[in-house]
């Protein structure tokens, strides 16, 4: 079987003896999510938060990512005091964008949504937001960090293109998706943070990349139930296999071969991106809690799932791709969260 060709690289996917064994940590912040800091507002446009609908933006953000994006509501309160709210904006326009795949019938409607975003960020750095929750909320985080344009564009962009719903051609494609959405969160998350380290970067791309390619085979037993496929074409023609493979769930050796490259590169980027680890600031540590946690993106695939964890589980099962312990919800995600943040580690 497949397993039977794990190399060395794989070897750092064994389970250490250490685990929760060591004293217990102050209680976490999520027990606080409603006390986050309002930001200060340095003057006023036309969609200060003061103004119409602005003092429940914070909130709809908050609700918006605990209802869509568990994983990301949780690492979002283990930040620092003064970066949470941002956080909250920065991953709630990112849920904004994802979930518009799965809202829309046909892809105009999409584009005109998309349009909407570019606008919004154009119009963000211009000091003049829509009336909109999460346009205001990303408006003041803009404000308060100097966020970067090029990165929220870029996410919008490689959304839209997302749309045309097709398998992607080689694992590059992937890597570079993975690398313009997930990848950008991540420099985001890190100029919210205030660093500016280019080990740092370096981290945040590998990890991003890591995150696409989870995702990506997270969902597939989800798209094979729509019919649809969107496993690097170029890795399933090197094992002779099918979509209706996929679509069949078939579990054969050349199956389970091509899950076995893919899920190996993940890990290729997550080893890369923890051989910074000594060069990376410990300020920055906290905006990769996704090597612990990582969100699917389709609308009916909400469990919480651990980077990490994903590889370590579908090794055990020999990459078997459709085997239900894959699907199961992390119920200690929140513990294990706080604790690799208590640890200063990624």
């Amino acid at each position: 079987m497949a397993a039977s060709m794990l190399s060395a690289p794989w070897s750092a996917l064994r389970l250490g003896g250490t685990g929760l064994c060591r004293p217990r940590p102050p209680r976490g912040p999520w027990v606080h999510a409603r006390l986050l800091p309002r930001p200060v507002e340095n003057g006023r446009s036309v969609a200060a938060a003061s103004g119409a609908g602005g003092p429940g933006t914070a909130e709809y953000c908050l609700e918006l990512l605990r209802k869509r994006d568990y994983e990301s509501y949780l690492c979002s309160l283990l930040l620092p005091a003064e970066s949470r709210s941002s956080a909250f904006a920065l991953r709630a326009f990112n849920v904004e964008l994802a979930q518009v795949k799965d809202l829309v019938s046909e892809k105009t409607i999409g584009l005109m949504r998309m349009q909407f975003w570019r606008k919004t960020v154009e119009d963000i750095y211009c000091d003049n937001p829509p009336h909109q929750p999460v346009a205001i909320e990303l408006w003041k985080a803009v404000r308060r960090h100097n966020l970067t344009k090029r990165w929220l564009m870029k996410i919008i962009d490689e959304r839209e293109n997302n749309l045309d719903d097709k398998a992607y051609h080689n694992i590059q494609e992937l890597e570079n998706y993975a690398e313009n959405t997930q990848s950008s969160l991540l420099y985001l998350t890190l100029e919210i943070l205030g660093i500016k380290d280019l080990h740092a970067d370096h981290a945040a791309s590998h990890i991003g990349k890591a995150q696409g390619i989870v995702t990506c085979l997270r969902a597939t037993p989800y798209h094979g139930g729509r019919r649809k496929v969107f496993l690097p074409m170029d890795i399933c023609m090197l094992h002779g296999v099918s979509q209706e493979d996929f679509l069949r769930r078939n579990q054969n050796k050349n199956v389970r071969d091509v899950i076995y490259d893919i899920a190996s590169q993940a890990h290729l980027h997550l080893k890369h991106a923890r051989s910074f680890h000594k060069s990376v600031p410990v300020k920055a540590f906290p905006a990769f809690l996704q090597t612990v946690s990582t969100f699917a993106e389709k609308a009916k695939i909400t469990s919480e799932v651990s980077l990490e964890d994903y590889l370590k589980k579908i090794q055990r099962v020999d990459f078997d791709i459709f085997h239900p312990s894959l699907q199961e919800k992390n119920t200690l995600l929140p513990l294990s969260l706080y604790i690799q943040s208590w640890r200063k580690r990624y």
